[in-house]
């Protein structure tokens, strides 16, 4: 008679426990090749990187050489003059150029924002008679340059008192930033299903809740971008800051760097320490919202 083996019974589990999952067959991955194509690619991509990097990075290693050593033709100098950082803030008005130009972009940008949101919501939603010619006169606005207006807001804001103040640097960069708001914003309000606020007013929400709560939360990628550029583009503004403000200490600072060049002379190292701090913020700032500019990019690209 043949005997059977059997095997140990398993304990019952407990009333109520979650059956242990079946471990996943273990999957084949194939090796990654590496393709001519792909090395080459990689070998532009790193040629392009490094030349759009180098005057950067001369920038850097002239801010950094001491005054005997400007002339002088080696790609570094002998030894590394930190000082220059320390002493183009004190011999000169770099912090309140610097406090008057962050006060100007974050100005700006909140003025910009405050009224492209609205505007650019109201277009996207309401169709509304006039709505296209709306939009053509907000993009003929962008056609403007800040500098055929120079003589015209000059003698403005002269009248009114206003020159070598914050709030008329603050108006202008504001002005001019305005429609590139409203159009991008206005593209991306139109790629959000507006069945969504519809829903939202049926749970009880007002159009004002709606747009707080659902609309503005989905566009932030396009506020973003539009936060951005707007601040950007103030950071760097120029023309507007040099004719607007004469006094050296209400002065943005790219003009404030720009009195490094003098008549006769040129402080390079001085003028090029001034541009590293310039820059440090800006590049600090998209960094953080790198990822959310490239999708604001692309609003309204899909229907």
């Amino acid at each position: 008679m043949t005997q059977r083996t059997l095997a140990p019974a398993r304990p019952a589990a407990p009333v109520g426990a979650v059956p242990e999952a079946a471990p996943a067959p273990p999957r084949n991955r194939r090796p990654r090749t590496v393709t001519p194509r792909t090395l080459l690619v990689a070998a532009v991509a790193w040629f392009l990187a490094a030349v759009f990097l180098l005057p950067y990075l001369e920038m850097v290693v002239t801010a950094l050489r001491p005054a005997r050593e400007l002339r002088d033709a080696t790609y570094l100098p002998s030894t590394f003059e930190w000082a220059n950082f320390i002493d183009v803030w004190r011999e000169s008005h770099l912090g309140d150029n610097l406090r008057v130009t962050l006060l100007v972009s974050a100005g700006s940008t909140l003025l910009v924002l405050l009224v492209a949101i609205p505007a650019a919501y109201y277009t996207a939603r309401m169709k509304f008679r006039g709505r296209k010619l709306f939009l053509l006169l907000v993009l003929i606005t962008q056609m403007f340059q800040p500098t055929s207006l120079l003589v015209g807001l000059y003698r403005e804001f002269y009248q009114l008192d206003m020159l070598n103040s914050v709030w008329t640097l603050i108006l202008c960069n504001a002005a001019f930033n305005l429609a590139f708001a409203i159009w991008i914003l206005t593209a991306y309000f139109s790629s959000i299903p507006e069945a969504l606020e519809e829903a939202a007013m049926i749970d009880g929400l007002g159009r004002a809740g709606a747009l707080l709560r659902i609309t503005l939360p989905l566009a932030m990628p396009g506020v973003v971008t539009a936060m951005i550029f707007t601040f950007i583009a103030a950071w760097n503004e120029f023309v507007m800051g040099l004719t607007l403000s004469t006094v050296p200490e209400s002065q943005p600072l790219t003009v404030g760097i720009n009195s490094f060049i003098g008549n006769y002379t040129v402080q390079w190292n001085f003028l090029f320490a001034g541009s590293v701090i310039a820059i440090v913020p800006v590049v600090i700032l998209f960094a953080l919202i790198e990822r959310k500019v490239v999708s604001g990019l692309t609003a309204g690209s899909v229907k």
